[in-house]
């Protein structure tokens, strides 16, 4: 029986992961479960799943989450600390999924456990790329990609050398404003943005597929994993989002992974490698599917995806200032305060006038996170003024 921590159970990736786990309950015991707010949610998992841990991230709520699991045996916790050492207790696999920035430190202690984590937070590996692989070098960790491009991409590297890569291609959806223009982008709604037409996702990840942020993000993650040079490493439009990213070699035959737009797949690869398990997910039918359609990004309509790259090639402190200012910007298009084109107008203009020593500490990170959230407030307060 393996043992599980789940790190943002209350999401949607936290869910699906629940969701398979809930297939194989002989497979799978629950050591820890965390949430960052959803009081109730975060006690309705741990009790069904008679997890020993659950903590909820923000300290305020540790009354009613400790109220809300009375009787059950489920110890609670709250606060950042309480999210760190849950990532101690030595889970066999924890699944890292805490939307955002926040997800660092629990991460990278998961990492110093040894273990395996799986990783749906993206932004960690944006922020601390270079110290999460030498965290799991240290500690001879596992590290598993869970989103659906990197997870593709390991399953077509399997048993080859990195050094017989030719490229690397990350295929990208296109949003749901793949076919709109800039003037067009400018009306756009949260409601809008967050719509995403093939996956299901929260709405700060759902925003960024709708810039074409998230696939910028998923450049600089997959320079990190998959260490072939950032020239080698390119994005593809493909809005059937059937095939997940595609691996050519140096010999021009070209590996692809294709399913079904569900992250239980992506989920269940991790949960179980390097065995297989079965899932509920919808089996692929191409006959009806009928076409793969694929285009080049427009780094014009879509200016997220050339800051992207940019950070990834300045490297340092810089990917972790793109990702903190996005954020920000993020947040406020979602509460109404900016436009949807402003997101990466404060993006580049937080770039242009911040910088930051290279890290060498998780706290160096967290610094320059910290001063890019002031940086693009600033921006902000010009911009709505």
């Amino acid at each position: 029986m393996k043992s599980v921590s789940i790190f943002g159970a209350t999401g949607s990736v936290g869910l699906s992961t629940l969701d398979l786990i809930r297939r194989e309950p002989d497979a799978y015991k629950v050591v820890a479960l965390t949430a960052n707010s959803d009081v109730d949610g975060l006690a309705a998992q741990a009790k069904a799943t008679g997890a020993q841990f659950a903590v909820v991230g923000q300290e305020r709520l540790y009354g009613a989450l400790k109220e809300a699991l009375a009787g059950s045996g489920v110890e609670a916790a709250a606060g950042e600390e309480a999210l760190v050492s849950a990532a101690q207790t030595g889970a066999d696999w924890t699944m890292a999924s805490i939307v955002g920035c926040a997800g660092l430190r629990p991460t990278i202690a998961a990492l110093k456990a040894g273990g395996t984590v799986a990783l749906a937070n993206k932004e960690s590996l944006v922020s601390a790329g270079a110290l999460m692989m030498e965290a799991a070098s240290a500690s001879g960790a596992t590290l598993l990609p869970v989103d659906s491009e990197h997870n593709a991409i390991f399953q077509c590297l399997a048993g080859s050398r990195l050094e017989d890569v030719a490229r690397i291609t990350l295929t990208a959806s296109g949003g749901p404003f793949r076919t709109k223009s800039r003037d067009e982008m400018a009306a756009m709604t949260p409601a809008q943005a967050v719509a995403h037409p093939n996956w299901s996702m929260g709405a700060k990840i759902s925003v960024d597929s709708a810039t074409m942020m998230n696939k910028g993000l998923e450049l600089i993650e997959a320079a990190y994993l998959f260490p072939v040079g950032l020239d080698r490493i390119e994005i593809l439009v493909h809005p059937q989002s059937v095939i997940h990213s595609m691996v050519e070699y140096r010999d021009r035959s070209t590996l692809a992974q294709l399913g079904s737009p569900d992250m239980r797949i992506p989920i269940a690869h991790a949960l179980a490698w390097p065995q297989r398990i079965a899932t509920p997910c919808q089996p692929l039918d191409l006959a009806r599917i009928g076409r793969l359609d694929f285009e080049a990004p427009d780094l014009e309509r879509f200016p997220a995806l050339r800051l992207a790259r940019d950070a990834a090639q300045a490297g340092g402190a810089t990917p972790a200032i793109l990702n903190a200012a996005n954020e920000v910007a993020v947040a406020a298009f979602l509460s109404g305060r900016i436009g949807f084109l402003d997101i990466a107008m404060i993006v580049e203009d937080v770039l242009n006038r911040y910088s930051a020593a290279s890290p060498a500490t998780i706290d160096d990170v967290l610094a320059a996170d910290g001063q890019a959230r002031e940086e693009a407030g600033r921006v902000m307060e010009r911009l709505t003024a």
